[in-house]
Formats: C-alpha cells, structure tokens, sequence
C-alpha cells in the first residue's frame, strides 16, 4: 500500500501547472503553487522549532488553504489536527489544549476572544487567509513570516519540482491525524488515525471510483470531517483532479450553479442535499397530472423517464459519472425515484474511526437501501446469532480502523471487544451477497414494554415524507413514543399554527397505520425552529429527551 502523500506527491510532479485546489469564485492554486506555499510553510515550522510528531490545529471554512495547510503538516511529519468550525470559543481552545497543538490556523475573525493563556502550550497562530500572525511567543512569528519571500528564495533556488517529490512520508502505522468528532451525548473526543487508515482509504478510492487527471469536483462537505478530507480532497487531488471548494452551505441553488460552471464528475454529499435537488427541482414536474397519466403507459413511459434523466444530468454539469452519498439512508421515495431514472448514485457507509469507509458498491451494482459491501482491506460481522436475519451490532476489522482515541484508553478499550473488532454503535444486517444493511444506531434503540426492539430511524423515515415535516426525530417518553418535528412551512405562503397541527394530526393517523402495534406513536409535538445540532450537522438528540 502506498502512502497517500506519496500519491500526492507523483501527481504533483506528473501534473504540475495544472489547477487543483480552487476556492469557487475564488483563489486558485495550481500543483507548484501548492508545493511552494507547503515549502514556505516548512519554513516557518523549523523557525518555530516544531518537530515532526508535533501537532498542528486547523479550524476555519472550507478553502484552498485550508488543504494546503494539512498538506503542509502531513508532509512535515507532524499530526494534523482538524476541528470543525461552530465550537464556542472555549471549546476550541479546550480541544487545542487536549491535543497538545503548538501551532494554531484560524480565521482572523475566530481569533478574536481567544484566551492564549488556555492554550500554554501554543507558540504561534496563523490567519488562514493570508497566512499572516495572529499570535506568537516572544515574537517568533514575527522574525520570520515578513521575510519568507527571501528565506523561500534562499533555501530553494532552483525551484521546487525536484525537492517536492523528494520529501519522506514516514511510515504508514505513523500518526498523522487527530480528528475530533462533536459527539451528540458526550464531549468530543480525539480519533487517532494512522497514515494506513487515510492511505487505505485513498487507494480504495483509486482503485474503485477511478477519477480521472481531467476530473473536476465541487467539495461541499466540512474538510475537518473525514468524510471530506478524504473522498473531497486527499484522494482526488492524488487522482489529479481539480477540486472547487465552495466555502459555503450547499443550497441547491448555489450548489446548481456551481455544478453549471464546474462541471464536475463525481458528488460527494449527504442525503439532505440529494433530497432537496430531487424535491426542488424533479419530484413537482413529476407529480403534474399529465406527467403520472404519461408515466402509466409503457411505451411512453421510457420516454418520460429518459428525458428526465436526462435534464437531472444536465443540472449537475452533464458529465456527471457517479454520486456519492454517505452519512445517512436517502429517503426511501427519493432513493426509489433515482432507482427508476437509472442516476448513477450509490451509498457508502463509514465513520470517522475508519477514516471513514466501511462499505461501498458500485451504482450499477447497488442494492436499493443497503449501505454498500465491505471494502477491501476491511472485515465486517454483525453480533448476532445469524447476520442474515438476526439485527445485531456490526463491528469491524481491519486497513482502515483508526488508532484508538487521544489520551482515552478508557473510551479506546470500550469500543474494542476482546478479539479485537470495533463496535460501531450501528444496527444491522449482512444479506447473502455481502451487502450491508442499516437498521439504526444502538444507542437510539427503543425497548417496547413487550420486549420488542424500537428503530427510531425506521419510523423517522416515515415521518420526514410526509407533509410539512422537514425533519424529525422519535424518543421515547414517559413509557410513550413521541415524534419531534422541524416543520417545513412555505415562506411565501406559510401556514398558522392550527393549520399545522391539523395536518400533524393526520400525520400522525397515517403513520400509525404503517407501523406494528408495538411501535405506534403516542404524539407528534412540533418544534418552532430547527433542531439544536453539532458543529457536524447532526441533532444533539440528547436535548428533546
């Protein structure tokens, strides 16, 4: 297996004048631009005495030189420590003390209210927008980002093509990234991720996704998540892409735009965006009277259905080979409607422990609602008495399992069964084909009075097709099951409040009627807002308990 700076490195050399990383409707950086930021950057490492093993914080919006900065590190030796932007401000120093960072990336706007004395062991912080000081001991900084241009000129003449491909990578079984999760019940903790885990990762995606040196992407997903450091950045860019970072939350809108001007050839997302493409822009003209008479003759049928595929490709840039989607199921009418059109989209599964895959398929070869099979380098089994049919815990073995957590052996030896696989937390099935089925997360798992186990997640599915729910989550209560609802009202024409829990209330009949007795929900209860979520999107369901 090749470590995947390596990977960087030959495609850097093989492709150097070629655009790679590139803020959308922003800076752009071609191979030796970013070798040559990487290179100043070394340069201030050794002028701060860091050592590789050290670590090196970033926190800030997706850009280009947010990944110039991980490459920077990575390609020091040091460990690269990725923080999602929303922490408060004392979160963020805890989590840069937790880690023994010396040297901290930010925004200079999130500088601002940063207590260094938190932080003791920090000797300097860079602004992520122009590499300029923000913060230093004794002054460090300050003797040397002002002459970095001369320093640069003087250690690398003759330039940097050479001298790039000739930096050493260190072993993969070397710690490179401390990645911190936000954690919906607890405090964060620190995944320890070896250079085997990212590289594995990054090999499988060669091996299997196959982007070519002329591909473009546009990465909409948080880069300090390792779903989008990997497949959004560290693996397309070692596959030469040109990578678009859009800095922004995808709307649709912004997100057809950008797909419009980039023309990408593969989408990395989450179920939220692909749903609301399909529910914005194909879902309505599908539902037109004459569209669904059409649709029930066969001849015709074909027609209408090839056409609109072909409109959906055209709104994604129209050369579109795959979509990706990983986090979580796609809504069931949604992923039956893809099916039908033939889009080329599959579902992977993984976490950020496994950096992050555990299973993907092919689109041609995936099963509807399954998360894929196991990928290679990895062994997946569920705890139960047959996998087949028996939902059980799914636990995992093998290239891509991280580490352990930072300084929690407690939590690291938890997580790990006594021979040695990974408990995931995640509910399943394995059918005979290999593919992987989720059925829910163990800790949402409700238990009936009656014995039965409860998957939120299935009634949940549910509830989020039905009308005005835009998201929603089930708990149990007081011995009763409750649905909490995000209701989706019309901004233009919205509706009252009674008019709403008129329509909850038929919600409520309709979905009771699809569920077994043993899981019928007492009541929906709608929130005013949205849910209360983590720096990574997800609900802190621990709040409406």
């Amino acid at each position: 297996m090749k470590h995947f700076v390596k990977l960087i490195l030959e495609a850097a050399v093989t492709n150097w004048h070629k655009p790679v990383l590139c803020d959308y409707h922003g800076e752009t950086f071609e191979f030796a631009d970013v070798a040559t930021n990487v290179a100043k950057l070394h340069i201030i490492f050794r002028k701060l005495n860091i050592k590789p093993g050290d670590k090196i914080a970033i926190c800030g919006r997706n850009c280009a030189r947010w990944a110039i900065i991980y490459l920077a590190a990575v390609t020091y030796r040091a460990v690269a420590v990725p923080i999602l932007t929303g922490f408060t401000t004392e979160t963020l120093e805890s989590l840069v003390e937790h880690s023994e960072s010396v040297l901290l990336f930010l925004e200079k706007g999130a500088w601002k209210g940063m207590k260094t004395q938190n932080m003791p062991r920090l000797i300097g912080a860079i602004a992520m927008e122009d590499f300029s000081e923000l913060y230093s001991i004794e002054n460090r900084l300050s003797t040397v980002i002002p002459n970095i241009e001369q320093l640069f000129k003087k250690k690398y003449p003759q330039g940097m093509k050479r001298k790039f491909l000739e930096i050493e990578t260190g072993e993969l079984e070397d710690l490179i990234t401390i990645s911190y999760t936000s954690g919906t019940t607890s405090s964060p903790k620190g995944i320890m991720l070896s250079a085997k885990n990212i590289s594995s990762n990054v090999v499988f995606g060669q091996k299997r996704i196959q982007i070519k040196r002329n591909s473009t992407m546009v990465s909409m997903l948080p880069l300090a998540h390792l779903y989008g450091l990997t497949f959004e950045f560290l693996y397309p860019m070692a596959s030469g892409c040109s990578i678009y970072f859009l800095g922004k939350t995808p709307s649709p809108t912004l997100l057809l735009g950008a797909f419009k001007e980039v023309q990408p050839t593969m989408m990395i997302t989450v179920p939220l965006v692909l749903e609301k493409i399909m529910q914005k822009n194909v879902i309505p003209a599908m539902e037109k009277p004459i569209i669904k008479i059409a649709l029930s003759i066969p001849f015709i049928k074909g027609i209408i259905r090839t056409s609109i595929k072909e409109k959906i490709m055209e709104a994604f840039g129209g050369n579109m080979n795959v979509i990706i989607v990983g986090g979580a199921a796609i809504s069931g009418p949604v992923e039956i409607l893809l099916k039908q059109l033939r889009i080329p989209y599959t579902v992977g599964y993984g976490m950020t422990e496994c950096g992050p895959l555990i299973g993907y398929e092919d689109w041609y070869d995936f099963a509807i609602r399954s998360c894929g099979k196991p990928v290679d380098g990895m062994q997946v089994r569920i705890d139960s008495n047959n996998q087949h049919k028996d939902i059980g815990e799914i636990q995992v073995k093998g290239d891509n399992v991280m580490m352990g957590y930072y300084k929690n052996d407690a939590a690291t030896k938890a997580v790990f069964t006594d021979d040695g696989w990974m408990k995931t937390g995640d509910l399943g099935i394995i059918d005979r084909y290999g593919n992987i089925y989720i059925k829910g997360r163990s800790k949402n798992m409700i238990l009936s009075s009656n014995g039965q186990n409860i998957y939120p997640e299935e009634i949940e599915e549910l509830l989020n097709n039905m009308p005005h729910v835009r998201e929603s989550i089930v708990i149990s209560r007081d011995k009763h099951i409750i649905a909490i609802v995000a209701v989706d009202n019309d901004d233009a024409h919205p509706l009252t409040k009674s008019e709403l829990q008129t329509i909850m209330k038929s919600n409520l009949i309709l979905l009771n009627h699809k569920l077994p007795n043993y899981s019928q929900v007492y009541d929906i209860e709608m929130l005013e807002d949205d849910f209360e979520r983590t720096p990574k999107n997800s609900i802190k369901r621990f709040l409406y308990k």
